[in-house]
């Protein structure tokens, strides 16, 4: 009997939120309440970032054609500059302030790419094969991560989740901080 009165009281809590509650919130709110094993949290903080860096190689890594007009910076122009508009517009519309911290973090991947090619270019490691190296595990623990969540086994992959999940990161980073977006 408790139990049933405790559910009540918490949809009616979450049915009085959603009425000012802004889009990103309910997100946060939805990805919050489908992550909630301790372990699982762990795995987020590490892997998602880390899944976020080596995805965004392995789209730079993609072929892009020469574009004579654009000189000395063909190689700096690739598929990745649209995943940085198409992100930061996405996450726009969420919060400003979110899309501006994740410009600048696009902004740091994309120097670390460069880094990463130039390190190649020297005799290094091929820059798509450190991707794959960081993108398979990273997925791989995200994976079994999620499985450990009861809600997980009943949605499965989501994927406004995957694209959320950056956001939420970056949400509780900056809640910390006490940044108001």
């Amino acid at each position: 009997m408790a139990a049933k009165a405790n559910n009540k009281q918490k949809a009616a809590v979450k049915a009085t939120a959603n009425i000012d509650e802004r889009p990103v919130d309910r997100y946060f709110r939805e990805y919050e309440d489908a992550h909630q094993d301790r372990v699982n949290k762990i795995i987020h903080y590490v892997c998602i970032p880390t899944l976020a860096f080596s995805l965004f190689g392995l789209i730079w890594a993609i072929p892009f054609p020469h574009l004579g007009f654009l000189g000395a910076y063909n190689g700096y122009f690739n598929w990745a500059s649209f995943v940085i508009a198409i992100a930061i517009y996405f996450y726009l519309k969420l919060s400003p302030i979110i899309s501006y911290f994740v410009l600048f973090i696009l902004l740091g991947f994309s120097y670390g790419i460069m880094e990463l090619v130039t390190w190649q270019q020297t005799g290094g490691p091929v820059m798509r094969l450190l991707c794959v190296s960081a993108f398979i595990p990273s997925a791989s623990a995200l994976l079994i991560g999620n499985s450990r969540e009861p809600q997980f086994a009943a949605n499965g992959l989501n994927i406004k989740s995957l694209a959320v999940a950056p956001a939420y990161l970056l949400n509780q980073l900056l809640n910390k901080l006490r940044i108001k977006k």
